[in-house]
C-alpha cells in the first residue's frame, strides 16, 4: 500500500469461508470497501432483525475469554475477531464493512496470514479524507497480578511483549519490534495461535474450541508440539500474542503513535488498557496526518 497519510479501504471486495474456532459453525465472510469515516463494521447477514450492525469500537468489546467479542445494544454479537482486526490495521485499512454468515470469524489456520493474503488480493483504495492517529501523551498501565498491559509515548507504533508458561515448549520468551506494514507480514502475520492438548475437553465443555484443529492452531502435548512440519517461528508463541494486541489495540478505531508493552497480557487486559486510555483524555490526543484531498485517488 502507499504510504500517504490518508484513509484507505478495499478496492474489490474479498470473500473467504471457514470454521469459527470455538462455535465450529461455518461462516461465510466478506470484507467490503466502505466510505471514508467508516471505520470496521460488522454486519450479521444471517440475522433479518434491523440491529444486526456491530461497530468493532472498544465499547462494544463485551467479553474476552480466549478471543475478543463485540455486541451492540440489541445483544448481536461477533467473537473472535482479533485476526481480521490486526490485518486490517498493519496494512492500514481505515474503513471496511465486514458481513458474515455466521457469530464467528473464521479461524482459517490460526494467524492472521490468511487475511493478509484475501485483503492483498483485493487491493487498496486511497480515500479524499486525512488519516487520524491517536497520539499516546502519558503513561496508561494495567496490572492484574503478575499480568501487565500498559501504552506509553513514542514517536512510532513499537510493542513489547513478553510471556511466561510452565511449559517446556514455550517457557519465557519476548519479541520487541516496531510495528509496521513490512515487519507485521514477515514477523507476526502468520504466527499462530496455541492450546493444550489436557485443555480441550474443558474447553469443549465450556462451549470453546469446537472448531479447533491442528489445522487452526498450535497443539501441544507436554514437550511435544503435535502438528506437522512443527512451528513457523521457534518463539511462534509471544509473536502470537502481540499479534493479538495489535487487533485488540485496533478497537481504538485508529493507528496508534505509541508503544504498548504486554507482560503475560490476554485479551482482557488488552482491553482493559485501551479503556483507562479512553477514559482518561489528557492521556491521548488524536492527530491528523495528512491534508485532507479533493477526490479519492
Amino acid at each position: 500500500m502507499l504510504p500517504e497519510h490518508h484513509e484507505h479501504t478495499l478496492a474489490l471486495p474479498a470473500i473467504c469461508a471457514g470454521i469459527g474456532l470455538h462455535t465450529g459453525q461455518h461462516v461465510r465472510l466478506s470484507i467490503r470497501p466502505a466510505a471514508a469515516g467508516t471505520g470496521v463494521v460488522f454486519v450479521r447477514t444471517d440475522l433479518n432483525q434491523n440491529d444486526n450492525v456491530v461497530p468493532a469500537r472498544a465499547d462494544y468489546v463485551t467479553q474476552t475469554r480466549l478471543g475478543t467479542v463485540i455486541t451492540n445494544a440489541s445483544g448481536v454479537s461477533v467473537s473472535t475477531i482479533e485476526h481480521l482486526m490486526a490485518a486490517l490495521s498493519a496494512l492500514g485499512v481505515d474503513n471496511a464493512i465486514i458481513e458474515l454468515d455466521g457469530p464467528e470469524v473464521p479461524i482459517m489456520d490460526g494467524s492472521a496470514q490468511p487475511f493478509v493474503q484475501l485483503l492483498d488480493q483485493a487491493g487498496f483504495r486511497r480515500q479524499s479524507t486525512a488519516q487520524r492517529v491517536i497520539e499516546i501523551l502519558k503513561p496508561i498501565e494495567v496490572i492484574e497480578g503478575d499480568k501487565r498491559a500498559a501504552l506509553l509515548p513514542a514517536d512510532r507504533f513499537e510493542m513489547r511483549f513478553e510471556i511466561d508458561f510452565d511449559n517446556p515448549v514455550i517457557g519465557h520468551q519476548e519479541v520487541e519490534l516496531v510495528i509496521t506494514e513490512e515487519s507485521f507480514r514477515t514477523e507476526l502475520a502468520s504466527a499462530r495461535t496455541f492450546g493444550f492438548v489436557e485443555g480441550v475437553e474443558a474447553l469443549r465443555a465450556a462451549g470453546l474450541a469446537r472448531g479447533g484443529s491442528l489445522d487452526n492452531a498450535i497443539v501441544i502435548d507436554g514437550d511435544k508440539v503435535l502438528n506437522d512440519g512443527g512451528l513457523r517461528f521457534v518463539d511462534e508463541f509471544v509473536r502470537h500474542k502481540a499479534l493479538d494486541a495489535i487487533g485488540d489495540l485496533y478497537v481504538l478505531g485508529m493507528p496508534i503513535q505509541g508503544r504498548f508493552e504486554g507482560i503475560r497480557a490476554g485479551h482482557g487486559l488488552n482491553n482493559a488498557v485501551v479503556r483507562a486510555l479512553l477514559s482518561q483524555p489528557e492521556a491521548y490526543r488524536i492527530v491528523v496526518r495528512g491534508e485532507a484531498l479533493e477526490e479519492a485517488v
